[in-house]
């Protein structure tokens, strides 16, 4: 079975509002050892202070890359043979929990309110998602990345 040392993940965080949850997105990929964060779109970017607070450092010993055009960077992870995966709640996502994991994969998570474009979607090679057992309809993004990266690694 791999591990953590045998994957690799990048997350691409693409259109994320809020400058708290980016910077907790920093703290947790930094900590679950996400080899690379790529900030798309309008997702904020240090050296936003609310950010700093938040992140607790951990901008410094991730790499890290701001771009703003997500296609772009799509094509950059696939190039390097990076199975391209989203994080969204749709019909046919494959439950996380049953997912075949890629040895290199590049997860994609959106917008807090409006998540992932049907169109992004329609680009990336699998879409899956974290099974509720409670009534609320989504979790956090930077909860939902942080359950969906340790899975994606172990």
């Amino acid at each position: 079975m791999l591990n953590n040392q045998q994957r690799t993940l990048h997350l691409i965080a693409h259109d994320i509002r809020s400058r708290e949850n980016a910077g907790s997105i920093f703290r947790t990929c930094e900590f679950l050892g996400v080899s690379k964060l790529w900030l798309t779109g309008y997702t904020p970017a240090p050296p936003d202070p609310k950010l700093l607070k938040v992140s607790l450092g951990a901008e410094k010993s991730i790499e890290w890359e701001k771009v703003d055009d997500i296609a772009e960077v799509m094509s950059r992870v696939k190039e390097e043979g990076f199975r391209i995966v989203a994080l969204e709640i749709t019909g046919d996502a494959k439950d996380i929990a049953e997912y075949r994991k890629p040895t290199r994969a590049a997860l994609v998570i959106g917008n807090e309110v409006s998540g992932i474009s049907p169109t992004l979607l329609k680009k990336c090679d699998d879409v899956i998602m974290i099974a509720k057992k409670g009534k609320k309809e989504s979790l956090n993004v930077s909860v939902a990345a942080g359950i969906a990266c340790w899975s994606l690694l172990n």
